[in-house]
């Protein structure tokens, strides 16, 4: 995707009779060949090197012991277990409060609390 180096507005494809096909401003007439503005994108492409991306990975049975959210004591309505992971929401509008959510770390049922 290209941008008019004059306005910033994308510019779109053209193609006229006989002529090669250029890239066009609609709001202020600039245009460029397309295969020029291809070649320059190209080598722009090539000079960008991939980010490296780290990932986390655990095996065995340390993965079942992680919560990424914290616990509280709570008794679960559905089994009675004393201990569930919680996060708030914004569920309505921005001036009512949050509301709460729960879920059993046994039996994983999920339940609210509106504040």
């Amino acid at each position: 995707m290209r941008f008019c180096p004059k306005d910033g507005t994308r510019l779109k494809p053209k193609q006229e009779e006989k002529k090669q096909p250029k890239l066009v401003c609609e709001k202020c007439g600039y245009s460029t060949a397309m295969q020029v503005a291809l070649k320059a994108e190209s080598k722009k492409a090539s000079k960008v090197k991939p980010k490296a991306t780290a990932s986390i990975k655990i095996l065995g049975e340390e993965a079942e012991e992680i919560r990424p959210l914290p616990t509280t004591s709570i008794e679960c309505p559905k089994c009675g277990h004393d201990t569930a992971v919680w996060w708030m929401l914004q569920t309505r509008g921005g001036d009512e409060p949050t509301t709460q959510f729960y879920r059993c770390v046994k039996c994983n049922h999920t339940w609210r609390h509106y504040a």
